[in-house]
C-alpha cells in the first residue's frame, strides 16, 4: 500500500466512545465497557498491552476478532488501514490517540491493519476487551515497512 492512498477520516465501521471517569477519595474509577455499549459483541477474553515510550508495534489484522482499546495510564497512538476491497473506505488511514485526557473507548472490527506507538514519556498501558478468545489462526502481521506510515510525524 503507497503513501498516496493515505487519506485521513473516519474508516467504515470503525466507533470512538467518550467514556466516564469518575473521582472518589482513595483514587479514581475508569469505566471501560458495559454489555449493553455500542461496539459491545460478546465477551471472548480481556489482555494489557504494554508500549515503551516512542516504541512502534505494527502490523496486525484480525479476521474474526472485535477489538475494543481503552488506554488508562500513558497516551498510545493507534493506526488503522483499511484494505478491504469491499469497503467504502478501502484505502483511507485513520489515526486516533488514546489517553486519561481523551478517555474513549476504540472499536475496530475485523479486517483492518492495526499498529500503535508510545507517546508518552512512560510506559503506555493499553487495555483490549475482545469479542473472542484470542486465536493465532485468526490474525495477519506485516512488517513495520509494508504499510507505508510516517510514524515520526506527531502532530
Amino acid at each position: 500500500m503507497g503513501s498516496s492512498l493515505m487519506v485521513a477520516g473516519k474508516i467504515d465501521g470503525v466507533q470512538i466512545t467518550p467514556l466516564k471517569q469518575i473521582c472518589v477519595d482513595g483514587g479514581d474509577v475508569y469505566h471501560a465497557m458495559k454489555q449493553n455499549d455500542a461496539g459491545y459483541e460478546g465477551f471472548g477474553e480481556a489482555y494489557f498491552s504494554f508500549v515503551q515510550s516512542n516504541a512502534v508495534k505494527a502490523w496486525k489484522q484480525h479476521t474474526s476478532m472485535t477489538l475494543n482499546l481503552v488506554v488508562p495510564v500513558g497516551v498510545v497512538r493507534i493506526v488503522m488501514v483499511d484494505e478491504r476491497i469491499d469497503s467504502p473506505t478501502c484505502g483511507q488511514f485513520q489515526e486516533v490517540t488514546l489517553s486519561p485526557e481523551n478517555y474513549q473507548r476504540l472499536t475496530v472490527p475485523p479486517m483492518l491493519w492495526v499498529g500503535f506507538q508510545g507517546l508518552a514519556d512512560i510506559k503506555s498501558m493499553m487495555l483490549n476487551m475482545a469479542n473472542i478468545v484470542h486465536n493465532p489462526k485468526e490474525s495477519n502481521n506485516k512488517d513495520i515497512e509494508e504499510i507505508q506510515f510516517d510514524w515520526t510525524n506527531k502532530s
